[in-house]
């Protein structure tokens, strides 16, 4: 994992995280601030990944942490709609986690006497079989978040819990299963938010994406995209989400890459000059490899920059 701490200042404020305490996202935030090199800020929970994120436009925080994509399950459908909802957020750094769940309940219960399951939606979609192979006669019910579901079983709203180890703990429960996911490889990336700023330094593994809002004209995504295939980046995710206050859609586009590549900078020159909106969320580092990376041309713009000085 490559280290950003040159990169990074100290917040200036709170650093808001989806929580409450002992979710998956605690446990990203915590790896992301080793990472960037921050001593210990103070921390906000927020109930979901658009409070978060609301938390940082408002400056009522300085940065933020929320997930983005679960290898199983794909986009974070709360955490894209809310950075298409509004502009002022910028990611600058990504961690990966592996993911894997425990099914907790009350000290003395059975896996056999287990009736109803808590679970947040997206880890019930992350174990979707395994549940139903080790909890057969059991009903999933919705919970706000990995660890509020271990609450929900402390609170007696749920026999068990698809939870963290660590929201087991606090919360006093026993484990009924552990390692629990439908993928042995699973994994979410989680994404640190700010609010905008110079981009993190070129790496030369980087991710960059953008929210398009497109004319309502035919090819217009396949115009997009060829803004980027015609100077053979790689483009690695394509993804839309309704607009919630008109027609149309959000199209959410991540490709490998540098802003400060050329050809990258280039491409999103391109989307600007015909799409209705270009929200940019970021050039930032990549934990994990991010497909082929951008070409270099820089042989082609020298010899470009001689011909303007006539030397051909």
């Amino acid at each position: 994992m490559s280290d950003l701490r040159p990169l990074l200042p100290e917040p200036s404020g709170a650093v808001a995280y989806f929580g409450p305490a002992g979710t998956f996202t605690e446990m990203a935030l915590d790896r992301l601030m080793d990472r960037v090199g921050w001593t210990d800020p103070e921390r906000s929970t927020q109930s979901s990944p658009g409070d978060v994120i609301e938390a940082v436009r408002s400056g009522a925080a300085s940065h933020g942490c929320v997930p983005m994509e679960s290898s199983v399950e794909g986009a974070v459908p709360a955490t894209m709609d809310a950075l298409a909802a509004g502009d002022g957020v910028q990611i600058l750094a990504e961690t990966v986690l592996d993911i894997a769940f425990t099914v907790a309940a009350a000290p003395g219960r059975a896996g056999d006497d287990i009736a109803t399951i808590a679970a947040y939606p997206v880890a019930e979609g992350q174990t979707r079989e395994s549940l139903r192979r080790l909890f057969p006669s059991a009903t999933v019910i919705p919970s706000s978040s990995n660890a509020a579901a271990a609450a929900d079983v402390a609170a007696g709203r749920a026999d068990a819990a698809l939870t963290t180890a660590l929201a087991a703990r606090n919360h006093g429960l026993t484990a009924l299963a552990e390692n629990v996911a439908d993928a042995a490889d699973a994994t979410t990336r989680f994404v640190l938010i700010g609010r905008p700023a110079p981009v993190p330094a070129r790496t030369g593994r980087d991710r960059t994406a953008v929210i398009l809002n497109l004319p309502d004209v035919p090819g217009s995504l396949v115009r997009a995209m060829s803004e980027f295939a015609t100077r053979d980046i790689d483009l690695m995710r394509i993804e839309s989400r309704p607009r919630r206050h008109s027609a149309g859609y959000h199209f959410f586009l991540d490709a490998s890459g540098h802003i400060d590549d050329p050809l990258m900078g280039h491409g999103l020159a391109g989307l600007h000059a015909f799409a209705e909106k270009v929200t940019f969320l970021g050039s930032w580092p990549a934990e994990r490899a991010t497909g082929a990376a951008s070409p270099d041309h820089s042989d082609s713009l020298r010899w470009v920059e001689a011909l303007r000085r006539g030397e051909h």
